[in-house]
C-alpha cells in the first residue's frame, strides 16, 4: 500500500485500562488515513496492554508500537515526552493526535513547544480540504464560537481531540504489532519518587455520563446523593462553580468556563441555576436534564428534561429507578 502521509496517535491509560478517549482518537485518525492514503500508528506505553492491541488495530491502527519501560507504567510527562520525541525523531510523522484530557492536553503542549510545530487543542471536527490537507474545528470564546484550523510549517502538527465526540465502531481489520524498549535518562530522586495519586473516580471530561450539583444540593453531604446516582449509571460527579468555591467538592470536579468542558451522552444538572458560565462548559451535552425548584432558572432553557422540585428529594427517586430497570 502506497502510504502518503503518517498519522501517530498515542493511546492512555489509566490503572491498567485503556481509556476509551484513545479508542475515539484511533478512529478519527483512521477516518483521516483513509482520506489521504495514510498510515495509522498507536503508541502505547503500557506493555501490559498487548492483549488489547488487536483492539488498537480493529479501531484503526495499522501499526502498534508498545514502548516499554518500568518508569512508563505511570504517567510522567518528562518520561512520556522523552519517548515520544525519540519516536518522532526515528521516523518521519505528518500528525500527532491526542486525546483532549489532563494529560493529553499536557503532552500536546510540551512537545509542540520542543519541536517548534503548531497544535490545536480540543478539537470537535477533522475534515481534508480540497488540497488534501486536515483542517480541524475548535470551540472559542466558551464555545460561543467556532475556529477553522490549517496547519503549515514544520511537522508533525499536533491535535488533541476532545473526548465523547469521535465515536466510531470497530472494524475487522489487519495490522502490525511492534514492541521496544524505551531508554531514559536518569531522572532526579524527586522525580523517581513520585508516584501517580489514582483514584476511582472517572474523570468527569471523559464521562458519558455525568452527574452535577450547584448550591441546590445545600451542603457538601449531599453530594453523596450524586454520588450514588452517578455510581448506579457508571458516570462521575461534576459540580458548578459556587459548589467549588465553597470548598464542596474538589476543582477537578469543576464544570464551566473556568473549569472542565464536559460533552456526555447524559448530563443531570441538579440544583443548578444556569449561570452562563456554567452552560459554556456543558451545553454540548447530548441530553441534558435539569432539576430545580425554581420553574424559571436559566437552566431549562438548554434542558431537554426538566423536572421542577427539590434535587435532594427528585435524585433519590431517581437512583431507585434506575437500579430496578439496570437489575430488572
Amino acid at each position: 500500500m502506497s502510504v502518503d502521509r503518517v498519522l501517530a496517535v498515542v493511546i492512555e491509560h489509566d490503572q491498567g485500562k485503556t481509556k476509551l478517549v484513545s479508542l475515539e482518537v484511533l478512529s478519527a485518525a483512521r477516518k483521516l488515513a483513509d482520506q489521504i492514503s495514510g498510515k495509522v500508528i498507536a503508541f502505547c506505553f503500557n506493555h501490559a496492554a498487548n492483549l488489547e492491541a488487536e483492539l488498537f488495530i480493529q479501531y484503526g491502527a495499522d501499526e502498534v508500537r508498545f514502548l516499554t519501560h518500568p518508569d512508563l507504567q505511570h504517567y510522567i510527562h518528562e518520561n512520556y515526552v522523552f519517548a515520544l520525541l525519540r519516536e518522532l525523531e526515528k521516523s518521519s510523522f505528518d500528525y500527532l493526535l491526542l486525546p483532549a484530557t489532563n494529560n493529553g492536553k499536557e503532552l500536546s503542549a510540551v512537545i509542540s513547544a520542543k519541536l517548534g510545530v503548531g497544535v490545536a487543542t480540543d478539537c470537535i471536527s477533522l475534515s481534508v480540504s480540497e488540497a488534501g490537507d486536515v483542517e480541524a474545528v475548535r470551540p472559542v470564546s466558551s464555545g460561543k464560537a467556532h475556529s477553522n484550523i490549517r496547519f503549515s510549517g514544520k511537522k508533525p502538527h499536533i491535535l488533541s481531540l476532545r473526548p465523547n465526540v469521535f465515536r466510531s465502531p470497530p472494524l475487522s481489520r489487519q495490522g502490525e504489532i511492534v514492541t521496544a524498549e524505551i531508554q531514559l535518562p536518569e531522572l532526579s530522586q524527586r522525580v523517581r519518587e513520585l508516584v501517580k495519586q489514582v483514584g476511582s473516580e472517572l474523570d468527569i471530561t471523559e464521562a458519558r455520563i455525568v452527574v452535577s450539583g450547584g448550591l441546590g444540593m445545600q451542603g457538601p453531604e449531599n453530594f453523596k446523593l450524586l454520588e450514588e446516582l452517578a455510581g448506579v449509571l457508571g458516570g462521575a460527579v461534576g459540580a458548578s462553580r459556587p459548589v467549588v468555591d465553597n470548598g464542596w467538592r474538589d476543582y477537578s470536579n469543576q464544570v464551566g468556563q473556568t473549569g472542565r468542558t464536559v460533552s456526555p451522552d447524559l448530563y443531570f444538572a441538579c440544583g443548578i441555576s444556569g449561570a452562563v458560565q456554567h452552560l459554556a462548559g456543558m451545553s454540548s451535552s447530548r441530553c441534558i436534564v435539569a432539576i430545580n425548584s425554581d420553574p424559571n432558572a436559566a437552566i431549562f432553557s438548554v434542558a431537554d428534561y426538566g423536572i421542577v422540585g427539590d434535587a435532594i428529594k427528585v435524585v433519590p427517586v431517581l437512583t431507585q429507578e434506575f437500579k430496578k430497570i439496570i437489575t430488572s
